[in-house]
């Protein structure tokens, strides 16, 4: 469950960052292709106002294709057509004009060639990955002429492209930071059981709001007491709380479980106990809603727990 959860928590980070690309790349008219959640291949996609937005079939993320990052050049037709220039070297008498028109900085005749050769390729008996290549090289190249591409931009248009994707997800951590100040965060753990969980041993003697002030006849920190209930290692331990103002001690035997999305099994008796929270606008602790303490996590052999003599 900690690796799923770390795996959505980035992709969630990468596809605010493409988000982030995509909304500036509109707003300076600049307009994206593709917007894809996840990685192409495509399982569901769909164009709307000239863009194709879709759910890519690799979870790495997320995908923006911006137009024209460079300034279309003969070499990147060269590349991409090897293929299909070997299987039908006769398209050669398309591909050449193209490519000189690129070189000589002809642009606007380059793109008027364009339709020739889409529609030669169509003509051509091509192996599917030399056709693909192909019409991925000719729609770059067109998008790379289209006035919206982007290297035809001012520096400031391009460089607010750039900087949108961290500038999104330095937003969002500023965004998510002021909340965790609003709502304060926790401090340190309580001695005050915030919650008893049925069927554990703690159910047969602690009741919520008890105070553990003590481990085995030894007082003990908040912190320490999960630390001394998962190093019993099984055994019977005492627990001294106070209840009613009264000091109350209990012998109970700690079980053994898994520790939930993790490789992990120690020992508990079931009683989560409350965070105190920082208040972030008085800078002092403050007790504030319970959270589960899961540093004693886990259940194998079930022993009961009986109730002694109150302590002093």
């Amino acid at each position: 469950m900690t690796y799923l959860i770390g795996t959505v928590g980035l992709v969630f980070l990468i596809v605010i960052h493409e988000a982030g690309h995509f909304a500036v790349a509109l707003a300076v008219r600049m307009r994206p292709r593709r917007f894809y959640i996840f990685f192409p291949p495509a399982l569901v996609k769909r164009v709307h106002n000239g863009i194709e937005y879709g759910i890519g079939a690799i979870p790495l993320g997320g995908y923006v294709k911006i137009p024209g990052m460079h300034r279309p050049a003969g070499k990147d037709v060269e590349a991409q057509f090897d293929r299909a220039l070997e299987e039908a070297p006769w398209l050669a008498r398309d591909v050449e004009p193209l490519k000189e028109d690129l070189e000589a900085g002809r642009l606007e005749e380059a793109r008027a060639r364009i339709p020739d050769l889409r529609a030669a390729l169509e003509r051509a008996d091509l192996s599917e990955p030399a056709r693909r290549s192909a019409d991925r090289s000719l729609t770059d190249v067109d998008d790379a002429l289209s006035q919206d591409a982007y290297w035809r931009a001012p520096v400031w248009k391009r460089v607010a492209v750039i900087l949108a994707g961290p500038g999104t997800n330095l937003v969002f951590a500023i965004a998510l930071l002021a909340v965790v100040f609003m709502l304060g965060v926790p401090d340190t753990v309580s001695r005050t059981v915030a919650k008893v969980e049925e069927g554990m041993p703690a159910a047969r003697f602690l009741e919520v709001g008890d105070e553990v002030v003590a481990v085995n006849g030894r007082a003990v920190q908040p912190e320490k007491i999960s630390e001394q209930i998962r190093g019993s290692q099984g055994r019977p331990i005492r627990l001294t709380v106070l209840r009613d103002g009264e000091r109350r001690t209990f012998t109970a035997t700690p079980v053994e479980e898994e520790v939930p999305g993790q490789d992990e099994r120690v020992y508990r008796l079931g009683a989560p106990r409350s965070h105190t929270h920082r208040d972030s606008h008085a800078g002092r602790g403050s007790a504030s809603r319970s959270s589960p303490c899961t540093s004693a996590t886990t259940r194998s052999n079930r022993s009961g727990s009986r109730p002694t003599a109150p302590g002093s």
